[in-house]
């Protein structure tokens, strides 16, 4: 069970949380929601322990492990797959002690604690992870070094799902994902066996995963039952029911207000306007409604021109003499909404750049319309802007012969207005700058819109503000992104980038989550066939370690044995020479014949020889158990 009880947060002057209470129950997959900059990272942070709360508390059930993705990239050193077997610091500690401990009995202990937590199957799951988050086999291999960082943040989160904490912390973890990596996401967290909190504002991976939502809001925490869905409609009609309320009360007391302002200085009404009076005092005000401020998206319409926009007959398109793809035969008209389908580098960057006109085909023809115009999102691009800029100033260069006005009206079409427009990039929250970079592709209004994963950083009502104003844009749209619920909304046609072609894709979203679905299951068929082979293997190299172990402790047991009777041996032995030394010093014995002190002297001869001999052997015994442990 995470308790959080009279949560403060301050940054600052500002207030993110204040008095905020809720109690999420151990097993409970919850949905963390709320806009962009209300305090949603800051919260897992403070439950991670990485911040500390102004006042109030968070308390965690007894030994219940708390765990999230690092926000710092993996260093460079190591591949993925040592990266992740690391997360799991029980098993990598144990290994370790094994390598170095001389004590069999530890080593006993060492190797049943690793059979207990699967230490044998720790690489397999590993790789199980990577695989599913988009890594191969020669992937995993591969240094860490030569990822980018969305490669690097899925390395990250792989071995945060190997870690498996008993309170998983996820933030956005959809974000560097392909649509074909997301949906084995998905479908891993639901069947994660322990309690996640997950902030994200992918509607769909909400409402499949989800079974409450928390919705961050006015500093307070709410916790709904049900998923994304069930808690927007509820929120809906509980504002519906609260605005009707004060709109009621607010009728109610005007009306008594008006009695009294009429009535309290006659004497014949006084009384009932006095009571009417203590009445407004006594009634308990009902809150209004707090307005989100409105999301805005509003694309400026091209001039039209006949179709197709672009022709792509028989093209090969790469970088340097090595295609990416080949064999593309694909028209784009002026009406289409294409989305573009197939996993993280299959080639859907390179065919965008290559409509863009910014890489040209090795071989075939690509024909453009005259007077195209082309807009490219790419994220990568709103981090490079100059943070110490402004909005106002980042357009005005894009547009140096509009007066201010109108490039300020630009900004307005992305909810940029008044202080936001003139505020330094540096303080923009990710979302803001998104708008930005959407004002810029657009602001010579163009024919196509090429968008790479546009919602990386927008909240829910701003993708749905989004999707609104795709609808009525009325150039093209080429769309790559990791939400299905935009590409279900927006794309009349979908493509299918795989193969090392682009082509279209005969069926929609629905289909194709369950093509990746079957292509998953005969995955696991084949991992399982591999995982009962190695199982039976196991067995067999278990049972051979048994009876290796026997014969080592059946070994190490006879040379104890044999160490203990030597060393009784030389103990008895020199005993007995101390005796005959003590006799043959006795000068009494000399007074007879000699034979005694012969026999004596041929004694100690014979007992000094078995004191070497037993001392030999004890030696020999020693050298072989220390061997053993070693």
């Amino acid at each position: 069970m995470l308790r959080l009880e009279n949560l403060t947060y301050r940054v600052g002057a500002r207030t993110l949380l204040d008095g905020a209470s809720v109690t999420i129950p151990q097993g409970h997959k919850v949905g963390l929601v709320g806009r962009n900059g209300t305090g949603k990272s800051t919260l897992l942070r403070l439950i991670e322990g990485k911040l500390t709360p102004d006042a109030g508390e968070i308390s965690v059930a007894p030994r219940l492990r708390i765990g999230g993705v690092a926000q710092e990239m993996p260093d460079a050193d190591g591949t993925p797959l040592q990266f992740v077997l690391a997360a799991d610091r029980e098993r990598e500690t144990l290994t370790r002690e094994a390598e170095t401990t001389v004590d069999p009995h530890r080593l006993g202990e060492i190797y049943d604690r690793l059979d207990a937590i699967g230490a044998h199957s720790a690489e397999a799951r590993a790789a199980s992870i990577l695989a599913g988050l988009g890594f191969d086999e020669a992937a995993q291999a591969r240094p860490l070094g030569s990822y980018s960082g969305g490669w690097r943040m899925r390395v990250a989160l792989a071995a945060t799902l190997f870690a498996a904490p008993d309170v998983l912390l996820l933030d956005e973890p959809s974000n560097h994902l392909d649509l074909e990596t997301r949906i084995w996401l998905e479908g891993y967290l639901k069947s994660y066996q322990g309690t996640i909190l997950l902030v994200s504002h992918d509607r769909d991976l909400l409402n499949s995963v989800t079974d409450s939502i928390l919705h961050l809001h006015g500093l307070k925490l709410t916790l709904y039952r049900g998923n994304y869905d069930r808690f927007d409609r509820t929120r809906r009609e509980a504002l519906a029911h609260q605005e009707a309320a004060y709109a009621r009360q607010m009728e109610q007391r005007r009306h008594m207000q008006a009695f009294v302002d009429r009535f309290r200085y006659k004497a014949s009404k006084a009384r009932q306007a006095q009571s009417r009076l203590k009445a407004l005092e006594r009634m308990e005000i009902v809150a209004p409604v707090e307005a989100d401020s409105d999301t805005v998206f509003r694309f400026p319409d091209p001039v039209e021109l006949p179709s197709p926009l672009v022709t792509i007959d028989r093209v090969a398109v790469g970088y340097g003499s090595r295609p990416v793809l080949k064999g593309l035969n694909l028209t784009i008209s002026a009406d289409d909404r294409i989305g573009l389908l197939g996993a993280n580098g299959n080639g859907k960057t390179t065919f965008l750049r290559l409509v863009l006109g910014q890489l040209r085909p090795l071989q075939g023809e690509i024909i453009r319309s005259p007077k195209l115009r082309v807009g490219y999102f790419e994220q990568e691009q709103a981090d490079a802007f100059d943070l110490e800029s402004t909005p106002v100033a980042v357009m005005s260069a894009l547009m140096p012969n509009a007066p201010e006005a109108k490039v300020r009206a630009h900004l307005g079409r992305f909810g940029l207005t008044q202080e936001r427009a003139t505020t330094r990039i540096g303080q923009l929250s990710g979302g803001e700058k998104a708008r930005l970079l959407f004002a810029c592709v657009t602001y010579d209004a163009p024919h196509i819109l090429l968008l790479d994963e546009p919602t990386n950083h927008l909240d829910i009502d701003a993708r749905d503000a989004l999707v609104q104003a795709l609808a009525e844009y009325r150039g093209a749209v080429l769309l790559v992104t990791h939400d299905p619920r935009l590409v279900e909304l927006c794309a009349d046609r979908l493509w299918l980038v795989a193969d090392g072609t682009c082509r279209a894709y005969d069926g929609d979203v629905a289909d194709y989550r369950r093509q990746l679905a079957e292509e998953r299951r005969a995955e696991r068929a084949d991992a399982k066939r591999n995982d009962a082979a190695s199982a039976t293997s196991r067995i067999a190299s278990k049972k051979e370690r048994r009876q290796a172990d026997a014969a080592v402790r059946a070994a190490l047991a006879g040379e104890r044995k044999r160490a203990r009777e030597a060393e009784k041996r030389v103990e008895r032995l020199s005993a007995e020479r101390s005796a005959l030394q003590a006799r043959l010093t006795d000068p009494k014995l000399y007074e007879g014949t000699g034979d005694e002190v012969s026999r004596l002297q041929i004694r100690l001869a014979e007992v000094e020889q078995a004191i070497t001999e037993a001392e030999t052997e004890w030696l020999e015994a020693q050298e072989a158990l220390e061997s053993a442990v070693l």
